[in-house]
This record gives structure tokens, C-alpha cells and sequence, in this order.
């Protein structure tokens, strides 16, 4: 049988572009002789839609949406994710849910059955799930459609050492005589999830000897960032049809075909991550309706890879860099910020924030009067920055981005309505390390970053002769750490059983504990990897657990 795979972008609470993009993918796939058309869960109201879901208004534009697209489908069916309403009680009011549209009506409802509650996910907070009597299979041309909803797919037993739920809705389905497994999704992507994703799935295929397609939405929302890459495998396990990574696209999927010709080699760790960084970037400007962007160039590894990530998401015209020089910022420093400006054809000015800073020091001499200069006078720096920056992007409509990393972010390295200034935290969920990585690969060909913000110590500059590593170790011992007890949850104890210094694994966990406030009050950032700041960790501000162990 051979399935229309639709892999779009939706735009949350958008409505009528997102019917218009799903009907036209429905029309194309048509057009390539598909039998049965899937696009991607909740893709009518866009995924996540969270708390607009307490709309009574949202819910309804989201049926009236459902009705008139199923007036435009004909004889080749269409399922699509949509919001559904529940209306027994007890329960709540919602139901996450798929609809196949046939001759201009729906004809089926599926409910999701498993509601994620972890990590960057609460459903459970608005969905009420699929009872066991029903989830069925739907019947279409002589076959048994199992039709699946994203986390329905994710609790095979023999792929998982642990399990979340209790129940297995694809085992429901073949039980009841399913032949063909589908999978609508709106998976998420973090450096590696890809892989996950297609080995579980395949390992679902193969081992229930059923045809399985899954459609994957693409593009971003908000910190989320979608990959794509929907598959459909045969019922051997093999692979007959991909879409593409980090991109829309519709294709027909053969579940009988053989399997899919061998193809070249993977992309490369800093490639995926570049693409994800660059697509999670563009579709937020875009989808927040700014037209351009801002970023501080301070002749660093870390504005300048995100100046990098901004020109390739929306083109050198649509991106201005700004260096602000002061007393300690050196000549070496504005020559990188130049050429690398120069490199990538952005706009470049340059408004020195050293007369702002002797005035702030005059208004301030007498109240400061006795004390010794200390970080203090360094962030005021860091804030008149943010302050320019800010009154850029208020005269010409533009969007800053912070260009702080996930090293700098752990520890709060960063100056709270200074450099934390802006709307989007596009490096937040990136490792320092992993910086140095994507600086490499971005000068793979040609230098686009100038080699000395590679290669020099890193500084904030804010005071003589300073280096991050006058109050950090080296950044690979720290983001080792951070990767431990961040996004591992590892104990003090273990990360030091495996050779950390007990004094620097200390001093780093203090850290990471005290600039959870900062953290609380930072831009969104794009999530790459399986633990990142924001929605995803939730830590109290006001606490007072100290790990002892």
C-alpha cells in the first residue's frame, strides 16, 4: 500500500496557514499516487500549543478547522492530528487525537493513549488518554490501519530496559489485528534522538512483522525543534522511504517496497547541530513576526558563531552586528568583530559604550565612595550593552539574540540585563566545547570565523587581563561536569568517583545552584540536547538542598 507522508511545519494558533500548507501536501501526495495520506500530530493548531489549549475559543477554531479541511479531501483518505473534546466525566476536557478525513467527512477518531510528563512535556496536564476498548484499528482497502499518536509508539518492551507505562497501544492493535502500524509525531530533536528514534522504530517493525510508516512534523516552536526524518520501514524491519532531515517534505512510501538503496554517510554531529540551531533560529523570528535581528559582536568565539547561525538562518541582509567597545576591550578583539562581520556581508557598526560607562561612574563615584572596584563596575559594561542594543532593536523593529553558552549559563558567567539581554537564547542548550567543535566545522572550507577568536582564551573583557579561567576550570573539565550533573543528574559522589577533583566538582555544583534565579529570568533558548534549561528543568529558585554526597 502506498502512503502520502506529509513532513510540514505548523505554526501554533495559525490556523488557516496551517490548513492551507496541509491541503496542498495532501493534494501533491495525491498527485504522486498516494493510497492513504498521514500528516503530523496536532499539526492543525501546531504543536505544543500548552496553556492556549484553556481556550475555549482555540478549541473551537481548532474543530471549525478540522470540518472545513475534511470538506476539501476526496477520495484519498487523510489523517491529521487535531484537538478533540472529551466529554465524559470523570476526565479532563481534551483529547490529544488523529482524524481520518474521507469524501468530505470524518470518519474515524483515534485518541492518544500515553501522555508524556517528562522533560519538556506535560500533556497529562490537558489530555485525557485513550481507554484500553478504544484504540482500534481502522479498516481501509482490505487492511487493518493501526493508527498511533507519537508516544504510543515509544514503550516497546524489548527495546526499552525500563518502561514507562503500563500498556503498549501497538501491541493493543496487532492484537486486534492490525497489519500496518502508522505513527503520527511530533518528535522533538536533540543531537542523537534521530538515531534513537529509528532504531526503536525499526525494532517495532521488525519484530511485529508490520509495514509501520511515521510522519514527523519539521521546523520549530518556541525552544523545540523538529527534525523531521519520517521513515517507513516494511515489515522486514527495512527502511523504504525517508524524508529529509531539518526540512519540509512529501513523499510516498511504498510498505511493500524493498528496502531503500544504500545511501552515503551520515551528516556529521556539527553539521545536524548547525541545521537544528539555524532552523530553530528562523523559525522564531519569522513566527514572532520580527523581519531582522541584532547581535553584540564582541569579537568572541560564541557571538561569533551566533552571528554565523543568524546570517545562514535568514540571509546577511536581514542581520545586523554591533561591536561596543570599552576601556578594556582589545584592539584584537574589534579586528575579529570586523572581519568576521565582513566575512559573512552583515551590517556592521561600531558605538563605543566607554563615554556611557565614565558617566555611570561619575553618577556613581559617591555612593561607591570607599569601596574597592569589583564586578559591580564590570557589569555596568555589560549592561550598557544591553541597553544599546535594546534601543536598536526598538528604532528598527529587530530581534537581539543572546549569545551566551550552556557552559556560561550553568554557572552564571553571564550579567543578568546584559549580556542576557535579548529574545532568544540561540547557543544556550551548546556546550562551550561543543562551541569550539561548530567554530571548526563552520571554517571547514574557508574562514568564515576569524581564526583568533578561535584560538585566543576566552574573556569577557570587563576588567585588565582577564581570562573566564581566572574563576572557571578549563572548559573541558567543566562542561564534563555540567554534562554529569545537568543533564545526567549524576550525584557529587559519583562524578567524583570518576576522577574530578572534589574541590572543583563542589565549587561547580554551588555554582550551577546559585545562578538558578538568573536562569529563571534568561531568553528561551533552542533545545539540542536531552537535558536542557527551561521548561525541561525545573528547579526551585528559593531552596536550600546542598548535595553532601
Amino acid at each position: 500500500m502506498k502512503f502520502g507522508v506529509l513532513q510540514l511545519d505548523s505554526t501554533i494558533g495559525d490556523f488557516d496557514a496551517n490548513r492551507r500548507k496541509l491541503l496542498a501536501g495532501y493534494e501533491h501526495a495525491c498527485g504522486m499516487g498516494a493510497e492513504f495520506v498521514i500528516a503530523p500530530e496536532l499539526f492543525l493548531c501546531g504543536y505544543p500549543p500548552r496553556d492556549l489549549l484553556l481556550r475555549a475559543d482555540f478549541i473551537a477554531t481548532n474543530l471549525d478547522t478540522l470540518a472545513d479541511t475534511a470538506r476539501n479531501v476526496g477520495t484519498i483518505p487523510l489523517a491529521v492530528g487535531f484537538v478533540d473534546t472529551n466529554v465524559a466525566r470523570p476526565g479532563r476536557s481534551l483529547r490529544n487525537a488523529a482524524a481520518v478525513l474521507h469524501h468530505g467527512a470524518i470518519v474515524w477518531r483515534q485518541n492518544k493513549s500515553l501522555l508524556p510528563t517528562y522533560d519538556v512535556f506535560d500533556e497529562d496536564r490537558y489530555f485525557e488518554p485513550a481507554a484500553t476498548d478504544g484504540v482500534k484499528p481502522f479498516n481501509f482497502k482490505g487492511h487493518k490501519l493501526g493508527i498511533t499518536i507519537c508516544e504510543d509508539i515509544w514503550n516497546d518492551e524489548d527495546f526499552w530496559p525500563e518502561r514507562r507505562y503500563r500498556r503498549d497501544p501497538v501491541k493493543e492493535l496487532i492484537a486486534q489485528g492490525a497489519d500496518m502500524i502508522l505513527n503520527l509525531s511530533a518528535s522533538p530533536w536533540w543531537l542523537g534522538k534521530d538515531r534513537t528514534r529509528l532504531a526503536m522504530l525499526q525494532r517495532v517493525a521488525r519484530d511485529e512483522r508490520v509495514p509501520l510508516v511515521m510522519t514527523n512534523l519539521v521546523g520549530a516552536n518556541d525552544e523545540l525543534i523538529f527534525d523531521g526524518n519520517s521513515v517507513a520501514f516494511n515489515r522486514l524491519g527495512e527502511i523504504t522511504a525517508a524524508g529529509k532531515p531539518f526540512d519540509e517534505d512529501v513523499f510516498v512510501a511504498d510498505t511493500e517496497g524493498d528496502a531503500r538503496a544504500a545511501e552515503g554517510p551520515q551528516s556529521a554531529p556539527e553539521e545536524q547541530l548547525f541545521r537544528a540551531l539555524s532552523l530553530g533560529l528562523r523559525d522564531y523570528v519569522q513566527k514572532c513576526g520580527f523581519k531582522s535581528v541584532i547581535v553584540g559582536l564582541s569579537g568572541g568565539i560564541d557571538s561569533a558563531l551566533t552571528a554565523v547561525l543568524a546570517a545562514d538562518a535568514l540571509g546577511a541582509d536581514r542581520v545586523m552586528g554591533v561591536s561596543m567597545p570599552a576601556r578594556y576591550s582589545s584592539a584584537g578583539s574589534l579586528a575579529d568583530a570586523e572581519a568576521l562581520a565582513r566575512n559573512l556581508g552583515i551590517r556592521y557598526e561600531v558605538l563605543p559604550v566607554e563615554p556611557a560607562f565614565e558617566a555611570m561612574e561619575r553618577q556613581l563615584a559617591g555612593v561607591f565612595a570607599g569601596t574597592k572596584p569589583n564586578e559591580a563596575e564590570e557589569n555596568l559594561q555589560s549592561r550598557l550593552r544591553g541597553v544599546t542594543l535594546m534601543a536598536l532593536a526598538n528604532k528598527f523593529g529587530a530581534l537581539v539574540l543572546t549569545t551566551g553558552n550552556k557552559s556560561e549559563v550553568a554557572v552564571g558567567y553571564c550579567t543578568l540585563y546584559g549580556d542576557m539581554c535579548g529574545a532568544l537564547a540561540v547557543i544556550a542548550d551548546v556546550f562551550k566545547t561543543e562551541v569550539y567543535r561548530l567554530a571548526r566545522w563552520v571554517n571547514r572550507e574557508r574562514v568564515v570565523i576569524p581564526e583568533s577568536s578561535i584560538t585566543k582564551p576566552p574573556s569577557a573583557e570587563l576588567r585588565p587581563n582577564q581570562t573566564d579561567q581566572d574563576s572557571l576550570p578549563p572548559y573541558e573539565t567543566l562542561d564534563a561536569i555540567l554534562e554529569a550533573y545537568v543533564v545526567r543528574n549524576w550525584s557529587k559522589a559519583e562524578i567524583i568517583a570518576r576522577g574530578f577533583d572534589a574541590a572543583v566538582v563542589n565549587d561547580v555544583i554551588n555554582k550551577v545552584t546559585f545562578s538558578e534565579y538568573k536562569r529563571r529570568q534568561a531568553a528561551p533558548g533552542l533545545k539540542v540536547s536531552p537535558r536542557a534549561f527551561g521548561m525541561g528543568r525545573r528547579i526551585p529558585i528559593a531552596q536550600r538542598f546542598r548535595p553532601h554526597r
